[in-house]
């Protein structure tokens, strides 16, 4: 059976501009071909267990050759694979789509094209400047800036001049000079606003704005990395007027999320709304215990508990899917009292439709046992539904209770994660990484385990509760705590350490 390949695109780099069915191809694949111009956010989103293959085409140096690329699409469809080819901007505009879909026609094999949000459009705005506008330019063209090395250009440049409109050039931050140059000698005004704009919504965003004639040697005296565009017209100069994206807050920052992977959405959301690159990089997974007999036996006798204690979100998720899938009605739990650790694990419970009664004002295992053992009457009996890898803490605090009995009943266990399409390494050892985020010490350890030879000490932890920091202490991270164990608080503390310099590019 021959499969299908989708040519995704994957935008200027930011996660957020992943159009939504290219997030949902992306989703269903079984193997991504992706290029080194796809955001590290989004390569992060590729789901576990999809292989991935790294085709580079970083200008000047390509893994693989185009004429490669098509035949692996091919190939894998053939073998009755779902294939994304996953590239950055968008398919068609210089991203050779074309070239890749004559040969699935030649071997009749269907494909469908995910348009992508351009660079020439989406980093220009996230700079500040339109590349459109009534009072200064009524048209927009965009030129491919790459030339093999030794030959002319094949473009109309005299023609260029004359359109008196914004002029967009892509893939030619090394031919700057010579594309300057060229506008100069076609009769363009040398004072002509222009721009260079590098790594556009994404924490590497950085712009010079100069003229035509002074942008080659202002680009060479304050430094530019790629991938950049080149933005040419009048519609340059608005750019300090109209930026916006580099006021937001985390704006400048990439910030790791390590949670498990089900529950990273909505704290990449938070961090995303402040203006932070994040990489969702799950550090653990959770899984139900199969054959899980001891909760069985507890559930089928719930009667006797008064109370029922969570200590996660999904120990509360897991813990229903079992009663679920057992046909034990949710009504057989009226008796019981409902006693959570914080507010996401709340949540979780509240969405089946029961509140709890009991949530420390600390959000740590300590603080719930405490609770329990101050609130629980005498001789009340508790199921304790957890990982297996519980903190002993509550336990503990538990015990100092009014003769509390426990059933300490391990509903789901965790695994390490790693991300095959990321060096987490390097860009830590580049300096490319602001901080990790880590929400419980699981994560932290998670983390650890997966990261490879990375020398820890070089990892700012911003870290949701005491003993999430103590983990985190432990392997010799730089370590900073939330005043309060909720994501907002996190979030908080993350700009914190922005506006103080202890964090950002």
């Amino acid at each position: 059976m021959t499969g299908k390949v989708w040519l995704v695109g994957a935008g200027p780099g930011d996660a957020g501009l992943l159009t939504r069915k290219g997030e949902a191809v992306l989703k269903e694949a079984q193997v991504v071909v992706y290029d080194r111009l796809v955001g590290d956010g989004i390569l992060s989103m590729i789901p576990a267990g999809i292989r991935t293959i790294d085709v580079g085409k970083n200008a000047g140096n390509h893994t693989r050759s185009q004429e490669e690329i098509n035949q692996i699409l091919v190939e894998e469809a053939k073998r009755g694979y779902r294939v994304v080819r996953l590239k950055g901007g968008d398919p068609f505009l210089f991203g050779r789509g074309g070239e890749e879909l004559e040969l699935l026609c030649e071997n009749n094999i269907s494909y469908e094209v995910v348009p992508g949000v351009t660079s020439s459009l989406a980093v220009p705005a996230y700079n500040g400047i339109p590349v459109t506008h009534r009072d200064y330019c009524s048209s927009l063209h965009i030129i491919t800036g790459h030339k093999r090395a030794g030959e002319a250009y094949d473009i109309d440049f005299d023609a260029l001049v004359r359109t008196k409109g914004t002029l967009v050039f892509l893939m030619g931050v090394s031919a700057l000079g010579d594309i300057c140059e060229a506008l100069l000698n076609a009769g363009m005004e040398g004072t002509m606003p222009a721009a260079i704009l590098q790594q556009g919504t994404t924490a590497g965003q950085k712009r010079i704005v100069a003229t035509v004639a002074t942008l080659p040697e202002e680009t060479a005296r304050q430094g530019i990395e790629t991938p950049a565009i080149i933005v040419v017209g009048k519609v340059c100069e608005l750019a300090d007027t109209f930026a916006w994206y580099e006021k937001l807050p985390l704006a400048g920052c990439k910030v790791v999320v390590t949670r498990p992977r089900e529950l990273n959405s909505q704290m990449a959301d938070k961090l995303r709304k402040k203006g932070a690159e994040v990489l969702e990089l799950p550090a653990i997974a959770t899984t139900a215990i199969s054959e899980n007999e001891k909760l069985k036996e507890c559930l089928c006798g719930i009667e006797r508990y008064q109370w029922i204690a969570f200590t996660s979100p999904a120990g509360v998720r897991i813990f229903f899917e079992q009663m679920q899938a057992w046909k034990m009605d949710v009504r057989r739990l009226w008796n019981c009292k409902m006693a959570v650790i914080g507010s996401g694990t709340a949540r979780e419970l509240i969405q089946r439709g029961i509140y709890p009664e009991l949530m420390p004002d600390h959000y740590d295992g300590e603080a719930l046992g405490k609770a329990l053992a101050d609130t629980c009457a005498g001789g009340s009996r508790i199921l304790l539904a957890r990982a297996k890898s519980g903190n002993p803490e509550i336990l503990q605090e538990i015990a100092k209770g009014k003769q509390l009995s426990v059933d300490d009943v391990a509903v789901y266990e965790t695994s390490y994660e790693h991300a095959e399409c990321l060096d987490e390494q390097k860009l830590f050892e580049q300096g490319q990484i602001s901080c990790a985020i880590f929400t419980s010490a699981s994560t932290v350890r998670g983390f650890a385990e997966s990261s490879g030879n990375l020398d820890l000490k070089q990892v700012t932890a911003v870290c949701i509760g005491k003993q999430t920091k103590a983990q985190a202490d432990a392997y010799g991270m730089r370590t900073f705590v939330a005043e309060q164990a909720t994501m907002d608080s996190l979030v908080e503390l993350t700009i914190q350490l922005r506006i103080d310099g202890k964090i950002g590019q």
